[in-house]
């Protein structure tokens, strides 16, 4: 099984839209996918046909021990499940505050999860923050997986990502490696992004050996801007449902196909 979170602290870079249709185009893929959406905002569960309101049990129950992730999660199409959020989540920071390993809270949720439930991929959207939400997810996965818009101040919001991603693998989790980074909006033939993904290339080809960024891959698929991308969320849908002909869809279907290649390597890794 592989674990992913989708993370950046910075909003509006298609971090929720990437985490979404991963996860769907996995699933239709025939992988048995769980979406654990972590953001108070809940668009990622909006964004599958899911607005918990009410009584609805939520990942805030889970962190309030009230709930499992198997009690919570919900069947939204054949293979995909999520783990929905909404703004009652915005209140976990101030509650967990005096908690003993509140780290890990999510991990051991996650531990106790697999073990009835298998499945192939748990994937997170983050919140866009570095909070104690985001600390739990990179804390109880792998596999970071960073969406990036090629603006210059995206790099700089990287670098503090990345220390972020150091921090927990010393203190919290060895095996966290960041393995992929994924342009989002790309518009094709501009000067600036084609420098900003030189720089971006150039940084990670001269970083520390040990560093949990050292073998992220920047994905070969750029993820064009696309206006059925923006639109499928209102519809409750993937963009694999929503328009499955459009640019969008067809970028993040390549992009599920270099994340299925990366298997082999990825579970041989685990496994040393």
């Amino acid at each position: 099984m592989r674990t992913i979170t989708v993370m950046n602290q910075k909003g509006g870079v298609g971090k929720t839209t990437t985490a979404v249709n991963l996860a769907a185009g996995l699933a239709a893929r025939g992988r048995q996918v769980c979406l654990i959406d972590l953001d108070p905002q809940g668009h990622a569960s909006m964004h599958l046909g899911v607005e918990p309101t009410g009584s609805t049990p939520t990942i805030y129950q889970v962190f309030t021990g009230e709930k499992t992730l198997a009690e919570i999660r919900q069947l939204v199409a054949p293979n995909l499940w999520v783990a929905p959020a909404n703004t009652e989540l915005a209140a976990i920071e101030i509650e967990l505050a005096n908690v003993q390993d509140r780290e890990l809270i999510l991990r051991g949720a996650i531990q106790q999860f697999v073990q009835t439930q298998p499945l192939d991929y748990i994937i997170l959207d983050c919140p866009p923050s570095l909070g104690v939400l985001t600390v739990n997810a990179l804390t109880a996965v792998k596999e970071v997986m960073i969406p990036l818009q090629p603006h210059f101040f995206a790099l700089q919001g990287l670098s503090k990502l990345l220390e972020t991603t150091a921090r927990v693998t010393r203190r919290l989790n060895r095996e966290l490696k960041v393995t992929g980074v994924a342009i989002c909006l790309f518009e094709t033939g501009t000067r600036l992004a084609s420098d900003v993904i030189a720089d971006l290339t150039n940084f990670l080809r001269a970083s520390d050996p040990q560093a949990p960024w050292a073998n992220a891959r920047i994905f070969q698929t750029k993820v064009r801007r696309n206006i059925k991308l923006a639109e499928a969320p209102s519809f409750g849908q993937s963009i694999f449902d929503y328009e499955p002909k459009s640019a969008g869809a067809q970028d993040y279907a390549s992009i599920v196909e270099e994340v299925i290649a990366m298997e082999s390597a990825i579970s041989a890794s685990h496994a040393a």
